[in-house]
């Protein structure tokens, strides 16, 4: 072959195009095997699947990239869609796995199955609990692992600075929602076994065989279970074949039937289950749709160069069909496609596969199907977690084949600027991952750059009267009210605020009002439940838990109360019951120890002292430095005679409370019978130096100083 006809070659595949390998063997083989691609063998990647000090290094570069831009995570707490796991029972309990895979309909706020995923967080839960720390380090491990992925991939591909746009990859400012934002884990896993199933396919077409097959089957499945986004699979790998070969062979075609096969069911599948969850018709027409999608690229690739201004819930366009503008984002890409078809002979086909896996990963959100996001805004960033490497690959990789053209001080230029924007782009996502700190912090800062947002004001109401700060909470709430007024939540909100600034009777009146709007608002009945209980008004409290009941049976708060209302009501055993109910929903309730002691005072109340026992126990491994488990259970364990176990509660107690004359006159009774009247005498005179008229004191002191005087001869 000549020089120049091996140029032509070259630039018919275009960049990182992954030259055959003009072995002998191949050669024999000829054009039967046209399907097989060799791996790149080179000082920088140390062979096909070999790993050399120097990619040791690289690797090490980007996990201490990862490390530094991501820091802020470290201190990140739990925000908005976080509850989705973190309330949910099936995460906290032990059985609750056999749900998440069989009945994920058991996921109260969840509208997809996506089990891998909520795996994931029940194993953590049974690592490290509600920790936020444990569940943020996981998912920049994650985001480590794909930025190796990517890198490796690349490599594989022979894409030019294949490192150089992994690095970007690992610090672009735009994946800061799916790292630092846990629910987002699905972006993470989704793409773990996206690259892993892609690198196992390209093994697979270089050696065939079935157990190579069935894992990139396997790990495409592992995906659709993780997030359905990566149906687009499939299609991304005929988009590798046709750049590769310039061509899709009808063995490419049939390969991946059983790819295609299985994506579409499960894709349809989950659809199905989330339209029997959250049903939805936007109602946008066809060409709505076409003019959502179109800006939509546009919108993603200006973040991708811009980042600037990342916001969570962007503005919701207003779609006019007749709007110039419009159809500009339209004619552009259309223009975009036309030259990158036409030129892919002089310019190569790498760049046209790259706007094509970037469309193409990307297809499943651009609005062409209802999803429940599409009411807040059409574009997310973490929607192109993935689809980026399209872009940054075409831009990233076609700036370094030209710049290993440059003289030598211009490229030392090149990295110098490379060095530059890798700093820029770590220093935004610094930024942008501290704003994960909190809720508060989170939502004003989506309040900042979409105050008009459909629920922003909402959110941060509800931030703010959860960290005790109702008076702001108010505030943010009315706006919420007047953007929505037919919103139930928003008047829960705002009378939840009212509540907190001991404003129960209007309060009332917006929970009241919720429900006008929505008869089966959970929380709305709830909270009035809470009211009546607040007033003393047990028998209605009673009703309206058992409305709540009704409503969602699952609703752990809704049993707590019934069971503290009926307990008022001197119903002990029907309390009990109740209570048990919440806490087996969720026994990690925040009043978990104080239900155990209700428990506890109610089986007391019908006579069950050993059963009552243990409770109490129960409440003082929770907290144990409740002072009424502690004194009940010292009572109990003194008309038992087990005066030392009594003893040692008692003292527990004066140190929660010195200052309850009881506490310390029951010590010094306690002390007496243990024939320690020293002692004894100073717990009495403490109470009654507190209370000089407790009689309990004034009775044990005069038998004590009786003991204690000295008798005569």
């Amino acid at each position: 072959m000549s020089r120049q006809q091996a140029r032509k070659k070259d630039k018919s595949q275009g960049i990182g195009s992954g030259t055959r390998s003009s072995s002998p063997a191949r050669q024999h083989q000829g054009r039967t095997d046209e399907t097989r691609l060799s791996p790149v063998r080179s000082a920088e990647t140390g062979g096909p699947g070999g790993f050399s000090r120097r990619d040791a290094l690289a690797t090490l570069v980007l996990g201490l990239l990862i490390a530094v831009c991501y820091f802020p995570v470290l201190s990140a707490g739990f925000v908005w869609d976080d509850v989705v796991f973190t309330e949910d029972p099936l995460i906290h309990q032990m059985s609750g796995l056999s749900n998440i895979w069989f009945a994920p309909a058991d996921i109260k706020q969840e509208g997809h199955y996506w089990p891998l995923v909520y795996t994931s967080f029940w194993l953590e839960h049974k690592l490290w609990g509600l920790a936020p720390l444990g569940y943020h380090l996981v998912n920049v491990l994650l985001h480590v692992v794909n930025c190796v992925l990517v890198w490796r991939l690349l490599q594989r591909l022979a894409v030019p600075g294949a490192w150089v746009i992994a690095a970007v990859f690992a610090v672009h400012p735009l994946h800061v929602e799916s790292v630092a934002w846990v629910i987002e884990r699905k972006d993470l896993l989704s793409a773990l076994f996206y690259l892993t199933a892609v690198l196992t396919w390209i093994r697979f077409v270089e050696t065939p065989g079935w157990r190579r097959y069935g894992l990139a089957l396997a790990l495409f499945t592992a995906g659709l279970l993780s997030k359905s986004v990566v149906v687009t699979l499939p299609a991304a790998l005929l988009i590798w074949h046709w750049w590769q070969q310039g061509r899709i062979t009808a063995t490419d075609l049939l390969r991946l039937v059983p790819f295609f096969l299985v994506g579409l069911g499960i894709t349809m599948a989950d659809l199905a289950f989330y339209a029997s969850r959250e049903p939805l018709t936007l109602g946008y027409s066809w060409i709505e749709r076409v003019l959502i999608a179109a800006h939509a690229l546009w919108f993603y690739v200006g973040k991708l160069l811009w980042p600037t201004e990342l916001a969570v819930i962007y503005p919701l366009w207003d779609i006019r069909v007749g709007e110039p503008l419009a159809w500009a984002y339209v004619v552009a890409a259309l223009a975009v496609a036309a030259l990158l078809w036409f030129g892919r002979h002089r310019m190569g086909r790498g760049a046209l596969a790259g706007a094509l896996f970037f469309t193409v990963t990307l297809s499943p959100v651009l609005g062409f199907v209802d999803y429940g996001y599409m009411q807040f805004s059409f574009v997310a960033d973490r929607f192109q977690y993935l689809a980026g490497l399209g872009v940054l690959t075409i831009l990233i990789g076609g700036g370094v084949h030209g710049a290993h053209k440059l003289p030598d001080g211009w490229k030392r230029g090149v990295t110098g600027l490379f060095v530059a924007v890798l700093a820029l782009l770590g220093t935004l996502t610094w930024q942008q991952a501290s704003m994960y700190r909190d809720e508060i912090t989170f939502f004003s800062h989506v309040v900042s750059l979409n105050p008009a947002g459909r629920s922003a004001h909402h959110n941060l109401g509800k931030a703010l009267i959860k960290a005790g700060r109702p008076e702001e909470g108010l505030a943010a709430s009315r706006i919420a009210v007047r953007q929505r007024p037919d919103f139930a939540d928003a008047y829960v909100n705002l009378g939840l605020a009212l509540l907190k600034l001991d404003r129960s009777k209007e309060a009332e009146e917006h929970f009241v009002r919720a429900l006008a709007l929505d008869p089966r608002h959970a929380d709305a009945r709830h909270n009035v439940a809470n009211v009546q209980r607040a007033r003393e008004q047990y028998m209605e409290a009673v009703e309206s838990y058992r409305a709540v009941i009704e409503i969602d049976s699952r609703h752990a708060l809704a049993y707590a109360g019934l069971g503290d209302a009926l307990f008022h009501l001197h119903r002990y055993g029907e309390a009990i019951q109740a209570l048990t109910r919440a806490l087996s929903l969720q026994p990690d309730l925040p009043e978990a120890g104080a239900l155990h002691g209700t428990m506890g005072l109610a089986a007391q109340k019908l006579g069950q002292s050993k059963v009552a026992a243990g409770y109490f126990k129960r409440a003082l491994e929770i907290h144990p430095r409740d002072a009424i488990a502690l004194d009940q259970l010292a009572k109990l364990r003194f008309g038992q005679q087990r005066y030392e176990e009594a003893l040692g509660l008692y003292q527990k107690l004066v140190e929660v409370n010195p200052d309850h004359a009881q506490h310390h006159a029951n010590l010094g009774v306690t002390l007496y019978h243990l024939d320690r009247p020293d002692d004894a005498l100073r717990s009495f005179e403490r109470a009654l130096a507190l209370n000089p008229d407790l009689a309990m004191a004034n009775t044990g002191l005069e038998e004590v100083r009786n003991i204690l005087r000295p008798r005569g001869p």
